[in-house]
């Protein structure tokens, strides 16, 4: 957990976002290194501001901090890092992916998954049509991953589950920000 605790403080830098925080674990592997390099070094990291630097040097970690870890422990989820081997390859490629993800359930690492995103607000025909689609394709051993959200999120997952496929949620935020309710 402490090796956790390194990951989740990071994140919590003002002004370190996705964008930097990947850029910081590009040079110096672990958030831990992050932590222990100097000014000089860190100022050597594209986008570091003498702000952001400092920041850094200065962070002291709150409560809040490890008490989230040891609610994440407790209720069982597993935390998957950018360098995990399990952290989904794609999404590591994209130029801000998200330091860490929270797993409840498993990853299978599964090179066959398709995103489906749309409106809260969809018309009758866009919710069969996404239902219809998600099946079929979960008939190719095709898993849909997609938000929480009211509308064609959720046709989503119900088409991946009438079609006896696999269906991932995602959620924007962290699992005790659950956003939408």
């Amino acid at each position: 957990m402490d090796e956790l605790l390194h990951w989740f403080c990071l994140k919590n830098v003002p002004g370190i976002g996705n964008h930097l925080f990947k850029r910081l674990i590009d040079r110096f592997n672990l958030p831990e290194v992050v932590f222990q390099a100097s000014r000089k070094e860190l100022l050597e990291v594209e986008g570091i501001s003498k702000r952001q630097s400092a920041a850094i040097l200065n962070y002291k970690v709150p409560q809040s901090i490890k008490a989230e870890l040891d609610q994440t422990h407790h209720k069982g989820y597993k935390i998957i890092t950018l360098t995990d081997s399990s952290y989904p390859p794609l999404l590591r490629e994209i130029p801000d992916p998200p330091p860490f993800l929270y797993v409840s359930g498993s990853l299978d690492g599964s090179p066959k998954n398709i995103a489906v995103v749309g409106s809260r607000n969809p018309t009758a025909y866009g919710i069969s049509a996404t239902q219809k689609l998600c099946a079929d394709l979960c008939a190719y051993d095709i898993n849909i991953v997609s938000g929480m959200a009211v509308g064609i999120d959720t046709a989503a997952h119900q088409g991946a589950l009438a079609g006896k496929g696999k269906t991932v949620a995602v959620l924007g935020s962290g699992f005790n920000r659950i956003y939408p309710s």
